[in-house]
């Protein structure tokens, strides 16, 4: 039987968005390139491409468009940009090449085909993703993980923005199989809230960073492949793919015959090499309205009832050397509002996302004091207060809530380096 209070915490964080990775050591001078990917059979533009500096942490995607804007800083005037897709070919090219600002990176789709080797090593998929979980440390770093991520919040009532809440937050992550938590500290936050478009309903999520952190299958596989649940569920290999020229394995899973009481329809992504959980995609069944009425809900009052339309949540990890790391997760929940002796009821959409920007390895020095350390149960909205920092932001004060995450990180990066600075000579 699955833990009620696991299911608790899971479920009653869940939520969408796009994603982009930056490195935010210290810049005294950098170059903008700009450019569009686009799939070179079709000539479609691809969403969420990673484009990496090689041998650094400094990456970005592409946005709805195709589109992409990356700084260098002048130390890798000289290097090279690796562009991949899940299941298209990866492409390499040195930056000198995109120098004219409108340069088009043409990517295309990897045929793969696994050996029969690959196929036999494993007697079915199901074999496949308890052996993925069970050696979950194997392909992770065996210290602590210091990490700066930018999170951003959202609250939609239909199309309309009800509130928007961004922040700069450290993360100690520690290994997959130490007892100690991971702990998530707020440095920089804004929010613009309009709650008069919320009616006479108060809308808010729980858990603010952790909504994304928990996502996180490889540091916390119990939120969904508990070992009560893991044989739940049917697992069927789909098409393999490529990521980095590497080949992916592709797995289905789905709820045999519903019998767990929150049932999930997704996929995993899973290097061949390493066994390592590349990405994950993943949706929760909302078919049955009696079952799931209210299932994400903390509190409410008694004359509501809240039924999930949609939930949708997705995790990536990154590669560097022979070791993987969380990288981005997002989540988004449409759910609709029912209130007694109201005519109409109302939609909202909820949305989180979390990207790492940076990481460092194994620091003694980087430490979340216990006072300064997030509750899990933390609604950020309201915690926030404090840590708005009109000069952080600088002249972007005012936040643009259809702009994309990338567009965010670009314009606070160079005042995440001025801070830390200061943060620096202020503790000595």
């Amino acid at each position: 039987m699955e833990n009620s209070h696991t299911l608790k915490r899971y479920t009653s964080t869940l939520l969408l968005l796009v994603f982009v990775l930056f490195s935010l050591n210290a810049q005294t001078g950098f170059k903008e390139y700009q450019g569009k990917v686009i799939d070179g059979r079709t000539n479609k533009v691809i969403e969420a491409a990673s484009l990496n500096i090689n041998n650094t942490n400094i990456s970005t995607i592409t946005n709805s468009e195709g589109e992409f804007t990356l700084k260098v800083p002048n130390q890798y005037l000289d290097s090279k940009v690796v562009v991949t897709f899940l299941g298209y070919n990866t492409f390499v090219v040195p930056l000198s090449q995109l120098a004219d600002n409108n340069y088009v990176v043409t990517l295309y789709e990897a045929v793969t085909k696994l050996s029969a080797v690959n196929i036999a090593a494993f007697k079915n998929a199901e074999s496949l993703i308890r052996k993925v979980l069970s050696d979950k440390s194997k392909n992770v770093s065996e210290g602590s993980v210091f990490m700066t991520a930018f999170y951003r919040e959202t609250i939609k009532r239909r199309n309309r923005n009800v509130s928007l809440t961004e922040a700069v937050v450290n993360i100690l992550k520690q290994p997959n199989l130490s007892k100690q938590r991971d702990a998530i500290q707020l440095w920089k936050a804004r929010k613009s809230t309009d709650y008069k478009r919320l009616d006479t309903v108060s809308v808010k999520l729980q858990g603010g960073p952790f909504s994304t952190m928990f996502l996180d299958i490889m540091k916390y596989p119990e939120y969904i492949f508990t070992d009560e649940s893991i044989g739940s569920y049917n697992y069927v290999f789909d098409n393999p793919t490529t990521i980095n020229n590497r080949t992916v394995y592709v797995v289905n899973f789905s709820p045999k015959a519903n019998q767990l009481r929150v049932n999930y329809n997704g996929k995993l992504f899973i290097d061949v090499q390493t066994l390592a959980l590349v990405s994950a995609n993943y949706v929760l069944d909302v078919s049955d309205m009696k079952k799931t009425k209210n299932l994400l809900v903390k509190r409410k009052p008694s004359d509501v009832e809240v039924y999930p339309l949609e939930a949708i949540y997705k995790v990536d990890y990154k590669e560097k050397g022979d070791k993987w790391y969380y990288s981005y997760s997002n989540l988004s929940l449409t759910f609709k509002v029912n209130k007694k002796r109201q005519l109409f009821n109302k939609v909202y959409t909820l949305s989180s996302e979390m990207a790492v920007t940076d990481w460092v390895e194994n620091s003694t020095d980087k430490k979340i004091k216990n006072k300064d350390k997030l509750r899990p149960s933390v609604i950020i909205t309201d915690a926030i207060s404090g840590f708005s920092d009109p000069n952080f932001w600088g002249e972007y004060n005012l936040i643009e809530p259809d702009k994309s995450i990338e567009s965010a990180i670009n314009k606070i990066k160079k005042n995440i380096e001025k801070q830390k600075e200061r943060d620096k000579t202020v503790n000595g």
